[in-house]
């Protein structure tokens, strides 16, 4: 399954960026997953006193809350001991391709997974571009010399659709194959 992951520093347009790729790959036809990486150690997406929580509290690992238009899973594990394979496993039967948001260590030199990073400076898409690799595209709204870096720079608020059309030409031929497989 291809991956592409959206990194880059605290309000630097991240969740933006994936929006967008998610929109325009979504209108090609496409399944789209998506995992957003939430560094807090006490996060949990469920609430307190809710039944599903409760549920939890009593000892369940796994915990499905069905409504007429969602399904949640909610997983009581150990996800610091989960990689990149952990990940897909989890929506490779109904996705094509998953966007990552965040993960900065988990994919920072994985040379496999093409990255967006989101930068808000010039000097931050210098620093990145070392830290990072490979960089399909830098994103930003700020005027940055990305020619000098060999990075194409787009504004996700004025042309998203140019970084849809830079990841399609990587994910394209991945996913025709993959559907071909499927139909086996």
């Amino acid at each position: 399954m291809p991956i592409i992951a959206v990194v880059g520093s605290k309000q630097s347009g991240k969740t933006t960026t994936v929006e967008a790729i998610v929109q325009g790959l979504t209108a090609k036809g496409y399944r789209v997953a998506t995992a957003k990486h939430i560094p807090e150690a006490d996060f949990t997406i469920d609430t307190k006193g809710k039944d599903t929580w409760r549920h939890a509290q009593a000892g369940a690992k796994t915990i499905l809350s069905v409504s007429p238009n969602e399904l949640t899973i909610i997983k009581k594990v150990d996800t610091t001991r989960y990689d990149l394979s952990a990940l897909v496993e989890q929506c490779e039967k109904e996705a094509d391709i998953l966007i990552l948001e965040g993960f900065r260590k988990l994919v920072a030199k994985n040379l496999t997974i093409p990255k967006v990073v989101t930068v808000k400076t010039a000097k931050e898409a210098s620093e990145t571009s070392k830290y990072f690799k490979p960089i399909l595209a830098l994103a930003s709204p700020a005027k940055i010399d990305a020619a000098s870096l060999k990075i194409p720079k787009i504004d996700m608020l004025k042309e998203p659709q140019k970084l849809i059309e830079i990841i399609d030409k990587k994910v394209e031929p991945i996913i025709k194959q993959r559907r071909a497989q499927e139909k086996l």
